[in-house]
This record gives structure tokens, C-alpha cells and sequence, in this order.
């Protein structure tokens, strides 16, 4: 067994990842802010690689703590820009299953990030695949507090040189600081959104 250095989690990596997008595909200034998108990642040794376990514990339990982690360090990454969208994903090794990701993906996990946004009343749109070092994946991006802002749909592509490992995970938050550049499809507006129930 690894030895843990994260409450009883192994972290072997973090990775922090900023994107600054200045026009669109056609050349189009901004219109208005420039759009920038982080990711963080946290490459995580999984205690349940090679074997079945009906209970993941071992995972769930402490992920409030991993939660807060992620919290602390989007908010050191984004400085003082508003975070508006976000996402999660997970990759899991070959020798883990995608259940084994998803551990790390659900409420216990999610909600100290919330209170680290300031609140953030939609689901967050999330995916996930086993694979291995140098896999990519796109991890999907809404509007925090309410779905139906399709301004807002977008993801972000990242890849992991050297992880995961068959017996590691990698647990991927990422944000948004604004919608699409130029979005014109229509819906609701994001200075319109109620924030009541995670969909309007």
C-alpha cells in the first residue's frame, strides 16, 4: 500500500492548467472579457485496483477534505476572476473500474468546491474512461447555477503525460470564467438566471 499523504489518500501529482482565449475560431475579438478556463487534476492512487469491492469507502470518506483542496486551489488559480462554469471528469487506470472515478465525482467531494464558487446550484456536468498516461479527454463545462444557459456549454481537452498509472486515478475539476465567446443560439441569458433550482 502507498503510503497516504493526503488525509488517507496517495497523491502523486497535482496539475493546474489555464487557458486564456482572446477570439473566436474566425478571428473575432472577445466580446467583451477574454474567456479563461483551469483545470486542476489530482493523480490519486486507487486502493481498490485489481480487486472488487462492493463498499467505497475507502474513496468516498475522506473526499469532503479532497473537496476542499480543489476548492482552495481554483480560487489561487483564478485570483479574482469570477468563476460562472464548471465541470468534472475522471480517468481512471486500467487495473481500477470507471465506478472507482466516480467515487471521487459525487456530492461529498462536489460540495466544498461549491462553497469555495460562492454557491453553484446546477448538477455539474461530468465523464469519465478508463485509459492511460497521454490519454485525452474532454471534460464538459455549464453554467453553475442554472443548466439552461446554453451560452454557456463548452468543454476543455486535457491530457496527462505520465499518468494515470494502472493502479492511479486522476480527478479533474474544471472552470470558466464566462460563456462561449460571440454565443448567438438563442436561450436563456446568464444576466437572467434565478439561481433557484439549478435550472433557470
Amino acid at each position: 500500500m502507498k503510503t497516504a499523504n493526503f488525509a488517507s489518500y496517495h497523491i502523486r501529482k497535482w496539475y493546474s492548467f489555464v487557458e486564456e482565449t482572446l477570439a473566436n475560431e474566425t478571428g473575432q475579438l472577445a466580446d467583451g472579457e477574454p474567456l479563461f478556463k483551469y483545470a486542476i487534476g489530482a493523480v490519486i492512487a486507487n486502493p481498490y485496483a485489481g480487486r472488487f469491492s462492493e463498499s467505497l469507502a475507502e474513496l468516498i470518506e475522506p473526499s469532503p477534505l479532497l473537496g476542499q483542496e480543489f476548492g482552495r486551489r481554483i480560487q489561487a488559480l483564478a485570483g479574482e476572476r469570477e468563476i460562472v462554469s464548471y465541470g468534472k471528469a475522471c480517468l481512471v487506470g486500467s487495473q481500477g473500474e470507471y465506478e472507482h472515478g466516480n467515487a471521487l465525482l459525487t456530492n461529498p467531494a462536489a460540495d466544498p468546491i461549491r462553497v469555495a464558487l460562492g454557491g453553484g446550484k446546477s448538477w455539474v456536468p461530468s465523464t469519465g474512461k478508463r485509459g492511460g498516461p497521454g490519454v485525452t479527454i474532454d471534460v464538459p463545462l455549464a453554467h453553475k447555477d442554472a443548466l439552461y444557459v446554453r451560452s454557456h456549454y463548452d468543454s476543455i481537452s486535457l491530457s496527462f503525460g505520465d499518468g494515470p498509472s494502472a493502479d492511479e486515478l486522476i480527478i479533474i475539476w474544471a472552470f470558466a470564467t464566462r460563456g462561449r465567446l460571440h454565443a448567438r443560439l438563442g436561450g436563456l441569458q446568464a444576466v437572467d438566471v434565478k439561481g433557484n433550482d439549478g435550472l433557470y
